[in-house]
Parts: structure tokens; sequence; C-alpha cells
């Protein structure tokens, strides 16, 4: 069954998140000015008196609201998603994926873009339908019963195209976790999924590095993670003790998330609004707040970590149906040499950005945007 959604957050739920936001004991907090601490003191405080005073969700809300939101049941899970069907005589169905700490957000200005090129200069009869769902744990769909990693949620994802909304086949997009899930909607269920495109690559083949270039790439990552693994390891190990001091602190849920927004972008002058405005951060927020699954939305991590962490399995076979890539030159971890990406993916594009970071649909939505008609044209199926 597949049933009509509207957002529609009561007022009372704003005011008691911003009269908790209002209340925060900023005194008991130690300035340590500099972003490498971690989340910058003042622009944290500027931040939230910026969202009591003035922040608006019921503008974010009237968009994700003009279009098409739906609900319906995936193996006892209730998946949100966007639909916007697109122009043209035959379009491709697109399923969007965002990741952690993002939410379907990322998408509202993109979609339409996707959708309905002729509106942006483009040609009709490239339209794509665009599927974007909020992924299980995260947002206004539910979580399931205990952690799933990127494995489980893609198989989750493919019955919702091919079941509950009996599409033959489809194509697959995503940054962060929705990349990890477009490989694995690639490796596992090829006779539905017909090609991904991806702007992060999460994954490891399973013999590792085997020439010098690749090598010393992963001698680079293993070093650049020392500093970002902190995160990473709490969410995959103890995500219920986290969720303990998260659940009641909108300060505390906002500092986490501005944390990596900061520390993942192409920003100019280490200025965090030289990318993002306050809105659309506090936008994103939000979603975490009003659904109450910051929690749920760390369980991805502990998912992965059961089901193999970074690594494909031992006996792992090339992706073969056709792979678009975008490298966007500050995101959160350097990419491998191509000559490892192509051990796992069947490149069809390789595309080499000249800025942007791990959030390209809220950086450079046009490049992305851009990127990702151009592959799927070459693959229409």
């Amino acid at each position: 069954m597949i049933e009509k959604f509207k957002i529609d957050i009561p007022e009372e739920k704003i005011s008691k998140i911003k009269d908790k936001v209002k209340n925060y004991p900023w005194k008991l907090i130690s300035d340590l000015p500099s972003w490498e601490h971690g989340t910058n003191l003042s622009y944290l405080k500027e931040i939230c008196n910026y969202w009591i005073k003035e922040f608006n969700w019921k503008v974010f809300e009237k968009k994700i609201n003009s279009f098409q939101n739906f609900k319906t049941n995936v193996d006892g899970i209730d998946i949100h998603f966007i639909k916007e069907e697109g122009s043209g005589s035959n379009p491709t169905t697109l399923l969007l994926m965002h990741g952690w700490p993002g939410s379907i957000i990322e998408f509202i200005e993109i979609i339409n873009q996707l959708a309905h090129p002729e509106n942006y200069g483009g040609n009709k009869e490239d339209g794509m339908t665009v599927i974007a769902p909020s992924l299980p744990g995260f947002g206004f769909s539910a979580a399931p019963s205990k952690p799933y990693g990127p494995r489980k949620i893609a198989k989750v994802l493919n019955k919702m195209m091919t079941i509950n909304l009996k599409y033959k086949n489809y194509v697959a997009q995503g940054g962060d976790w929705g990349a990890t899930i477009a490989n694995w909607l690639g490796y596992d269920h090829d006779n539905f999924c017909k090609a991904i495109h991806i702007n992060c690559l999460t994954m490891r083949h399973p013999n590792g590095p085997q020439t010098d270039e690749e090598k010393k790439w992963q001698e680079k990552f293993d070093n650049d993670q020392i500093i970002q693994d902190g995160y990473r390891t709490q969410q995959a190990t103890k995500p219920q003790t986290l969720s303990y001091a998260m659940m009641d602190s909108p300060v505390g849920i906002a500092a986490w998330i501005i944390e990596k927004m900061h520390g993942w972008s192409d920003l100019k002058n280490n200025n965090i609004e030289s990318v993002y405005s306050k809105d659309i951060l506090l936008a994103n927020i939000m979603i975490y707040l009003f659904t109450d699954t910051f929690a749920t939305s760390t369980w991805i991590y502990f998912g992965r970590r059961e089901e193999g962490g970074r690594l494909f399995p031992k006996d792992f076979k090339k992706i073969n149906i056709p792979t678009g890539v975008a490298i966007f030159p500050k995101e959160m971890s350097e990419w491998p040499p191509r000559s490892y990406v192509e051990k796992i993916f069947n490149i069809q594009q390789w595309t080499e950005m000249q800025s942007g970071g791990h959030f390209a649909s809220f950086e450079k939505p046009d490049l992305l945007v851009e990127d990702i008609r151009s592959f799927f044209k070459k693959v229409k199926i």
C-alpha cells in the first residue's frame, strides 16, 4: 500500500525545541576557538541565536510539501519518499539517496532540475522520474527493529522500487551512505538496478591496493582518518550510549552535525557560510529533531560493521552495471586512483570537479545535476 503523506510539524513542537536552545547552559562550555577542536563555540552561539529569533521551519516544510510525498511499508518499515514524475515521453526512474548527517532536504533544489530540465534550459526528453526516500531510521521514515547496514537497506529499497512501486528497472544515485547503498544495489540487485552514479566512495576491494600509487593512497587515507574517525567509531560501536546524550539536546545535535558540514565542505576562508546559509543548516538539523531520529540514523554505522565494514566480500565479483563517478576535491576522504576504482566498477563516466565537497547537492547542485544527467543519457534504459 502507498499512502499520501504531508509534513505538518505542530508549532508547539517547534517552540519546545527553540526553548531548549534558548536555555542551553553556554557558560559551562570552555572556549577552544579553533574549528580543529570541534564545532566552534562562537559560531554555534551565533547560529543558535538565529535559530531562536529568525529561523522559520515552515518555509522548508512548504518546499518539501510542494512535491508529492508518500509512505509505504517494506518489510515492516514505513518508508517515506518524494516522487516527482519526469517530463518527456519515457523518463528513466532515478532512486536518489542521501546519507548521514543529511536528509531529503539535500535534494529540494535539484529534484525539479532532474525531473524537468526544460525549465532550466535543458531538453524535456532528459527528464527523470525522481524517487527520493528518507533512509530507514532517518527523517520521516521509520527505523527497523535493530540496526541495518547499507547492504540490508539496499535490499529494502530495491523491494520498495520493484514490489511496492512496481518499477521493472531503475537507476540509482547517491553520496555518503547513498553511494554505499548504490554500490550494493549494483552488486546484489543488478537485475533491477541498471546503472549507478556516485559522488563518494566508501567501499573497498577485498584484495586491497596493488600498485605503488594505490598503496600510497591507502597510507594517506589511513593517516587522514586518525582525526576523522572519532564520530564513526562511536556510532559503529556504541550508538545507544551516544543517543542518551543527544536526544534531549538540540544544541548537541546541531554541534555534532555542523562539525561535519564544516569539515567536509569546500569552504572559503574557513567560513561555513561561504557554502551554506544558516537556514539550510538548521532545516537539515530540524528534521532530525522533529522526527527523533538522530539515534536511529547512527545505526547504519553499527550495521555496516556487522556486515563486514568497508570491504566487499572475499569472493567479490566486479560490479558490471554502468557506473558514473563524480569526484569533488574537498570530499571527506580522497578518492583512490582510478586504477583501483576500476577494479570495483564498470566506469563509463569519470568526472573530476574543480570545486565542491562531500555534500555535492548542497554545494554544487548545478555541477552534480549536469553530471548525473549526462551519465544517465549515455546509459538510458
